[in-house]
């Protein structure tokens, strides 16, 4: 491990005096090439150059201690020796996470589409609190939300809802969201006070982007109609819906959201790009999650993931076995508590798998 992080800490030195040079510094195209591949080891080394540091002091401690026939001295030798061990432990434990293989998909904005399950109108209001909750999420990271479609039902909830969330490690956030969420409440039509259980699934889908999966014009087949909004009111005097099938895999796609007929066989696309990489990454996947027993579950989304509990104002994370009583705080966008968690026992469990 310490010659791989030297030959980091040496290439980040070489990438910031490569900053310096004017030739560099004259290239905006190179200049931001150099300065991403610096940003991008730059924990590692500033963590590696403190352990080296701290490593340096605890050397130093011992040396005074061994030297010193002053008792008073001895003693916060003896007390600074400690806390650099500490220290340099915290220290190690980082540097292995950080080393950790990235995912390359961390970076990438992400397509979330939430399905009302079981429960039926109560489900489709559950969708909506969903919708809303990672939309409020993204507000607070500073992200960007952009609704692709949706399916709505009359008392506001949704049948479906997909939307794209625009920002910087949006995947690294969200990936662990996929799966069925479920609610426990007395929804607003029970007139007995019954508890109700319904669910929503989420899929969670790294932007496709057009080099990394091009679609053949002629594998797809394209119908446009008449927009028509729930309860089949007219949306649309024009043909601006679109519908796409993709003919080897008979994956459906279907956009009215817009006016324009171009803008929705754009998002159409969009979507459709984001599931076919999905399933062209899914077998390699499903193999990684049968050789990995990742506390944080395989990311299939008929997986129970998360129940939200009303009466006990209570969510529930099954994969870690979290808890936490700040229901309203959770459905209101305020999830780090809970994604910093999953984070941890996920690299928790990939730290195990390199030292086996």
């Amino acid at each position: 491990m310490l010659d791989k992080l030297e030959s980091i800490a040496e290439r980040y030195r070489q990438l910031t005096d490569e900053m310096s040079d004017p030739a560099v510094a004259g290239d905006p195209t190179r200049y931001q090439q150099v300065a991403r591949t610096r940003h991008a080891i730059e924990d590692i080394a500033l963590s590696f150059e403190e352990y080296r540091r701290a490593e340096k002091e605890l050397a130093d401690a011992k040396e005074l201690m061994e030297e010193t026939s002053d008792a008073e001295l001895h003693e916060l030798a003896q007390a600074e020796a400690d806390m650099l061990a500490d220290r340099l432990t915290e220290l190690e434990a980082k540097l292995k996470i950080l080393l950790l293989p990235k995912d390359p998909r961390d970076e990438k904005n992400v397509i979330i589409e939430i399905r009302a399950g079981t429960g039926g109108e109560e489900a489709a209001l559950f969708a909506g609190d969903l919708f809303r909750m990672y939309t409020r999420y993204a507000e607070r990271q500073g992200w960007r939300v952009e609704l692709l479609s949706e399916n709505e039902t009359e008392l506001g909830g949704f049948k479906e809802v997909i939307f794209m969330v625009n920002g910087n490690g949006a995947f690294s956030r969200l990936k662990f969201e996929s799966g069925v969420h479920r609610v426990q409440r007395v929804p607003d039509t029970e007139a007995g006070g019954r508890i109700h259980t319904s669910a929503a699934t989420v899929a969670v889908l790294p932007e496709a982007e057009e080099v990394e999966l091009t679609i053949d014009p002629n594998e797809i087949r394209v119908d446009v109609y008449r927009s028509s909004g729930h309860g089949g009111q007219s949306v649309n005097t024009t043909d601006s819906a679109v519908r796409i099938t993709h003919l080897p895999t008979g994956l459906v796609v279907t956009c009215q959201d817009e006016k324009s007929q171009l803008k929705n066989r754009e998002k159409a696309l969009k979507i459709l790009r984001a599931r076919l990489l999905d399933q062209m990454q899914a077998a390699a996947h499903s193999e990684m999650a049968q050789a990995r027993r990742s506390q944080v579950g395989t990311g299939d989304r008929s997986e129970r993931i998360r129940t939200y509990n009303f009466p006990q104002s209570r969510c529930t994370d099954h994969r870690i076995g979290l808890t936490t009583r700040r229901l309203a705080e959770v459905l209101d966008g305020d999830l780090d508590e809970i994604i910093e968690a999953l984070i941890t026992a996920d690299q928790a469990e990939k730290l195990k798998e390199a030292d086996e």
